[in-house]
């Protein structure tokens, strides 16, 4: 049994006003008007919700909010709060509504990804302006506390690298088609059947939301502003089972990876499919679950695993933000910042060394092995494997898989457009990358 927040008469209240009753939305609400009483016993502050703004106030929701606390008047809801919560997704209106209240003042807690990866540091400035905090976990990676460890724990530190599993719905996926063999399409499907992939999944497959999470990461860890715009970006629409399968033979699983790596021009930023090592710490990353990899100078090599999506999971790091900007409002805290001063440009593919594993179908005549390795020596690139078969399809036809040594880039790419321009060869069917998981 908790105690009654009315017993603690000391207490002081904060408003809080919520944009969104969605999936992530209505847990929001149900916990704030729930769990109220524990919440002031955690933070020291009771959180009183003042009101919920929203397109359809009929509307059906998971957790059925008191009508009196709905509107469609988002603006006097912000006017009236001591923190916004905004959760409605999308660039406009959210973007307005998040300046409105921060240029009051008014501390915001938001889960928008795709704003913060294109307005991030116009949000930043207003917040900073007003001396108003912004916190923003939910925006990357569901549940898993990813964001306050990159900004606060780390800030001592140099971080190098990180590697993200940050889409459940392309995980799901892609681990299905691994497990069970299944097709894109097929595992595409059970993703929409079981909630894990919109209707419309573009911007899971197409990778466009794991280039907006790696642009919002790449800013804290490190030091400067990053947008959706600077991060190379791959869905995973060409995976095939075939891919998959081969991959799996050799001893490797794929996923789609979010990658920021600090080089000596400056950091790329990278969305795409990547063969890893099945015993790498990420390729064991299964279902819906998210995952980041972090390696800096000082701590070495850490992990963050856990729920990427879902109602509970991302309100939970939604009150974990709200919970601690109302500890620091207490306190007479301004917020923190975004430390920007390294000011590191976004640098492209170009000289990223890695591996490629590709495959390609070729006619079966004499000759035609010598003629594919000269191209890759023509382009400096050498080649570490290569398996040959049979199109069970036609037989004058074979498949070729091969995976090179370590080269730059724009070499291997160079590569791959030379081999399409090869008579002998039919087609060039996948490109992937290979991480070698040191």
């Amino acid at each position: 049994m908790t105690t009654s927040a009315t017993s603690h008469p000391q207490t002081p209240h904060l408003k809080v006003a919520l944009l969104g009753a969605g999936t992530v939305g209505s847990q929001v609400a149900r916990v704030l008007l729930d769990s109220k009483d524990e919440l002031a016993l955690r933070s020291g502050v009771t959180l009183d919700l003042v009101g919920v703004a929203v397109r359809d106030v009929d509307a059906k929701r998971d957790y059925e909010i008191p009508r009196e606390l709905l509107t469609r008047d988002a603006d006097s809801v912000i006017d009236a709060a001591d923190i916004v919560v905004e959760l409605t997704g999308g660039i406009e209106p959210a973007r307005t509504r998040i300046l409105r209240a921060l240029n009051a003042g008014t501390t915001v807690v938001t889960g928008n990804k795709a704003l913060l990866a294109a307005h991030g540091r116009e949000l930043q400035d207003a917040a900073a302006a007003s001396g108003s905090q912004l916190s923003y976990e939910a925006a990357v990676a569901g549940a898993i506390p990813i964001v306050r460890p990159m900004r606060d724990s780390l800030a001592g530190d140099k971080v190098t690298r990180f590697l993200g599993i940050m889409n459940g719905t392309t995980n799901f996926i892609l681990d299905q088609m691994d497990t069970t063999g299944a097709a894109f399409d097929d595992a595409l499907a059970e993703a929409q059947e079981l909630g894990y992939a919109e209707a419309d999944p573009t911007a899971d497959v197409e990778g466009h939301d794991a280039a907006a999470k790696a642009a919002v990461l790449a800013s804290l860890a490190f030091h400067s502003t990053f947008t959706l715009d600077d991060v190379h970006c791959e869905g995973i629409t060409a995976v095939t089972a075939e891919d998959v399968a081969t991959a799996a033979e050799a001893g490797y699983v794929i996923k789609l990876l979010s990658v920021g790596e600090r080089t000596e021009d400056g950091v790329n930023l990278r969305v795409n499919p990547v063969m890893i090592p099945r015993n790498h710490v990420l390729g064991g990353v299964h279902g819906a679950y998210n995952a980041v990899f972090v390696e800096a100078e000082n701590a070495g090599s850490l992990m963050f695993y856990g729920q990427g999506a879902g109602g509970e999971p991302t309100a939970s790091a939604v009150l974990g933000d709200l919970v601690s900007a109302a500890r620091a409002i207490a306190r007479g805290a301004e917020g923190i910042p975004l430390s920007d001063h390294a000011k590191l440009p976004a640098v492209s593919m170009d000289n990223v060394t890695t591996r490629m594993a590709i495959t390609v179908t070729v006619k079966d005549r004499l000759g035609v092995l010598a003629q594919i390795a000269q191209v890759f020596a023509d382009h400096g690139v050498s080649i570490s494997t290569m398996h040959q078969t049979e199109d069970p399809k036609d037989q004058a036809i074979s498949v070729l898989r091969l995976v090179t040594h370590t080269g730059r880039h724009r070499d291997l790419m160079d590569t791959v457009g030379a081999l399409r321009e090869l008579p002998v060869v039919a087609e060039v069917l996948s490109v992937i990358p290979v991480e070698t998981g040191d």
